[in-house]
């Protein structure tokens, strides 16, 4: 869904053999309503995003399940297992600068300028625990 719709096509990069590995520290959250998958997100242990910080990343919210809270419940789920399964390790992130408030309520702060990431502006931020 995700793909589409910011309409960055590429291929799927974490299917090639390299990539693989990657799956097994990787933390899926996943949010349904309706038994439907609405709400998505991976978290991704140090080393495989950034050298120094776990990661979050490919946070997703079906368009029909948008301002409902439903992205705040997932990014606090995200939050809380971060701790569980990587305690007192800074989280990194890579934003879209539109969603800045988004993340500084969780914690966030902004660390990079803006920066094109699949023609969309990004910015780098930083949870520290």
């Amino acid at each position: 869904m995700f793909v589409v719709e910011q309409t960055c096509y590429y291929p799927d990069l974490d299917s090639n053999k390299n990539q693989l590995d990657r799956d097994k520290e990787t933390l899926h959250v996943l949010g349904y309503q309706d038994d439907t998958l609405v709400a998505y997100l991976r978290i991704l242990a140090q080393g495989q995003s950034y050298d120094d910080y776990i990661s979050i990343g490919r946070v997703a919210i079906a368009e029909q399940a948008r301002g409902s809270g439903l992205g705040h419940e997932l990014m606090t789920e995200a939050l809380n297992l971060c701790q569980q399964y990587f305690p007192k390790q800074d989280i990194k992130i890579s934003a879209q600068e539109h969603l800045l408030s988004y993340y500084q309520n969780h914690g966030f702060e902004q660390v990079s300028k803006m920066y094109l990431e699949d023609d969309i502006p990004h910015i780098a931020m930083v949870k520290k625990v």
